[in-house]
């Protein structure tokens, strides 16, 4: 559930970037951030490491993973911590980060669900 969100990181999402990071959220971070909690062990935590073909729920909007770095999914789970990048294919993929395509994003409001989903595609 995401709890707030700080001006810096709609300046982020101006540029195609959302940056998760659940509680505790270190200060040099927290202004562009959108922070969720994760109570202990991320709710966000896949329960395997993410794979192209994947899907983020964002607030009721599904975006499909088109790359993931090879850090995202441990960082997920550790943290709560990945750098999503929208629309995005001429991005360089850094290891904490995963590139997605879809909607034009938006910054979730507080208390919106977010989740990482299996490819229904996938056997």
């Amino acid at each position: 559930m995401v709890l707030r969100t700080d001006k810096g990181a709609q300046d982020m999402l101006d540029t195609g970037v959302i940056v998760l990071f659940g509680e505790p959220v270190p200060d040099a971070l927290s202004d562009i951030c959108v922070v969720h909690n994760r109570g202990g062990r991320s709710p966000l935590a896949p329960r395997r490491n993410l794979l192209p073909g994947d899907i983020l729920n964002l607030a009721g909007t599904t975006y499909t993973i088109d790359e993931v770095g090879e850090a995202a999914t441990s960082n997920l789970s550790d943290l709560g911590h990945v750098v999503l990048y929208f629309n995005s294919p001429d991005q360089s993929l850094l290891a904490g980060a995963i590139k997605l395509s879809g909607p034009q994003p938006q910054l979730p409001d507080q208390e919106a669900i977010l989740s990482f989903e299996p490819s229904s595609n996938k056997g």
